[in-house]
């Protein structure tokens, strides 16, 4: 069981044509660097997550269900991409991450989480397809998370490709919490899967007639950041609390993360929920935040133009407004440090850019992505 550990430091739309980024910047200093603040574009709805591609480009995804194509310079292309699954935008739902096939140079596919209505409501889905010319094509639904729900919230949706080529994807718990200790239900869970859908016969509950054989983990509240390790190849994931109880988390398989039986968080209503903070058979996280952050988009560092913050761990904060710089030795967090305070700005997904600058996704109705480079 890992140990539980505080932090150090206390709790527009389509066919309008916009220009390549002012570069418009402010300068902060910091434990570790000295960076400038730029906005690399802006004129976004909603953004939810950000993939780079090979050529220089960037795809941007938009909650309301619209796939954009970015520039390396910040220009917003005016058409969207033709091609996208259809999605239910209502609440927390819509077309939500993205991510690019480990193999994407030779096989163009890139994998998009959504939400979709069926008869009885609303559920967390993954389509893939081929990018070619700037549109999808051979769109094909891999992923639907059962049973579908009334609900419109905690849709998890996080992607993430480890080094053994398998796809992960968070499910939240939609809002309906007992559903997190049910394995037979996807909700609340760390799904994993082969890249074409398929279930690998190693996870945890293949040979049990009352699980989902598609579940890793489970006992999740709602994960939304999902990343590797850069150098160890080790997944890591985040998760929002209720009133605090935010969890960062190394998920392993099989294991049960104890929501709701654990929790470090409240009701929003000020009571308790569950058994307490501990339980016998199920996970501590390594980190805690309370009062809650509400963490969203996640990612270590691994570039040159920052050294000292290379390895460090990133995290947006939709509820706090900031970005979270912790900084790990192993499995261990010796050290956070909160980013961006003075912008006010909800922070829906971080991404390390391939040339070695951090990208920082604000969530808005007219939104920004910011590029973090060294002050001058």
């Amino acid at each position: 069981m890992k140990k539980s550990f505080r932090p150090l430091i206390p709790a527009l739309l389509a066919g309008m044509v916009l220009a390549p980024a002012s570069l418009a910047q402010d300068r902060h200093s910091t434990q570790q660097a000295e960076f400038q603040v730029q906005t690399f574009t802006e004129g976004l709805e909603h953004p939810w997550a950000l993939a780079f591609l090979p050529d220089g480009r960037m795809l941007v995804t938009e909650r309301p269900g619209r796939l954009r194509i970015l520039e390396s310079d910040g220009t917003l292309v005016p058409d969207l991409v033709p091609g996208t699954p259809d999605v239910a935008a209502r609440g927390q739902g819509g077309l939500l991450d993205i991510a690019l096939h480990p193999d994407f140079e030779n096989n163009r596919l890139i994998y998009i989480s959504h939400s979709i209505s069926g008869g009885n409501g609303m559920t967390t889905a993954v389509s893939r397809a081929r990018f070619e010319d700037d549109r999808l094509e051979n769109l094909e639904r891999i992923f639907t998370a059962e049973p579908f729900s009334g609900a419109t919230r905690h849709f998890g949706s996080r992607l993430a490709f480890d080094r053994d080529g398998y796809l992960f994807i968070t499910v939240g718990d939609r809002g309906e919490k007992d559903r997190a200790q049910d394995i037979d239900d996807h909700a609340g869970s760390l799904i994993r899967l082969h890249d074409d859908g398929s279930i690998p016969e190693g996870n945890p509950f293949t040979d049990r007639d009352d699980a989902r054989p598609e579940i890793f983990s489970y006992g999740h509240r709602n994960p939304q950041g999902l990343t590797l390790h850069p150098e160890t190849g080790v997944l890591w994931e985040h998760e929002h609390g209720p009133r605090g109880g935010d969890e960062l988390n190394i998920p392993e398989k099989g294991l049960n993360y104890g929501w709701p039986v654990i929790t470090y968080g409240m009701a929003y209503s000020g009571g308790t929920i569950g058994e307490g903070t501990e339980k016998e058979g199920m996970e501590q996280p390594l980190l805690h935040w309370t009062p809650s952050i509400a963490p969203s988009g996640m990612a270590f560092y691994d570039g040159d133009h920052f050294p000292e913050w290379r390895g460090d761990l990133f995290v947006g904060a939709l509820a706090m407004t900031h970005l979270t710089r912790l900084e790990i030795e192993g499995e261990e967090i010796v050290d956070e440090e909160r980013l961006l305070e003075d912008r006010g700005q909800r922070i829906r997904d971080v991404r390390s850019g391939p040339e070695g600058y951090l990208y920082v996704v604000i969530d808005d109705s007219d939104a920004e992505i910011l590029r973090l480079v060294p002050a001058e």
